[in-house]
């Protein structure tokens, strides 16, 4: 047998399981949406941490334009290096 059927055999049977102890009690489900608990609450922590973050990567983001844009900004204000060195020389 492939590994690939295992895996989905493997599935399928814990997945049987789980919904088996869920409407027996033993696995809570508070709203009856066929995920336990024990895996909506995490999830739903994780979804607000992802939020935060992409608040902040944009906000990032935002600084890191403004910056590139000054670095532009100095880059052509700065003298030639070339022309400095031969007005030295003679």
């Amino acid at each position: 047998m492939s590994t690939l059927a295992i895996v989905v055999v493997l599935a399928a049977v814990a997945g049987g399981v789980t919904f088996l102890l869920m409407k027996k009690g033993k696995i809570q489900d508070a709203n009856n949406n066929n995920i336990p608990d024990a895996i909506e609450k995490p999830i739903e922590e994780v979804k607000e941490v992802v939020k935060k973050t992409a608040a902040k990567v944009k906000k990032v983001a935002a600084v890191a334009e403004k910056v590139a844009k000054e670095v532009k900004v100095v880059k052509k204000s700065e003298p030639k290096k070339a022309a400095t060195k031969k007005a030295v020389k003679k």
